[in-house]
C-alpha cells in the first residue's frame, strides 16, 4: 500500500463519517455534500425504502426521519477497491434508532455499497445501494421485528 491508498482510504472513511453525522443530525445539506451531483441511492432493502437521485432521497430522508428523535450509525469493517480516482466501497453499519412514539429502541445493520469518485473537493459516492440485513422492533410490527 502507498501514500496515496492511504490517503485514499482516510479520505473515503471521512467521507463516511460525514454521511453517518449527517443522517444522525438531520443535516441534508451536508448529506447532499457526500454524494457527487448526479448520484443515485438505494434505500429499497430497508421497511418502507425508496431509491432514486440525490436530492429526491434527500427530501424522502428528511420526511421520513421527521419520524426519528434519535439514531446513531456506526459504520465499520470498510473494503476498499480502487481504480484510478474511482473506488468500490463496502462497509457494514449498525444503526441504533428512536422513533417518535416508541418507547423502545429500534435497531438495524447490514452494508453500504458506494461507488466512490474522486472530485476536486474530495472522495464522494456517485451510487449507494444499502443492503440492510436485519431490523429489530420496526414500527408498525407486531412481533417486534
Amino acid at each position: 500500500m502507498d501514500l496515496q491508498e492511504i490517503s485514499d482510504r482516510f479520505g473515503i472513511a471521512d467521507t463516511l463519517s460525514r454521511y453517518s453525522r449527517a443522517v444522525d443530525t438531520k443535516d441534508w445539506g451536508l448529506w447532499r455534500s457526500v454524494f457527487t451531483d448526479d448520484a443515485t441511492v438505494d434505500y429499497t432493502s430497508t421497511p418502507f425504502g425508496q431509491a432514486g437521485h440525490r436530492d429526491e432521497i434527500a427530501a424522502w430522508l428528511e420526511e421520513s426521519f421527521a419520524f426519528v428523535s434519535v439514531s446513531q450509525h456506526f459504520i465499520t469493517n470498510i473494503e476498499y477497491t480502487f481504480d484510478g480516482d474511482r473506488a468500490e466501497v463496502r462497509a457494514m453499519f449498525f444503526n441504533p434508532m428512536r422513533f417518535v412514539g416508541m418507547s423502545e429502541l429500534s435497531t438495524c445493520g447490514g452494508n453500504y455499497h458506494h461507488s466512490m469518485v474522486r472530485t476536486s473537493e474530495g472522495w464522494k459516492s456517485s451510487r449507494l445501494l444499502e443492503d440492510c440485513q436485519w431490523f429489530e422492533n420496526m414500527p408498525g410490527a407486531t412481533d417486534g421485528n
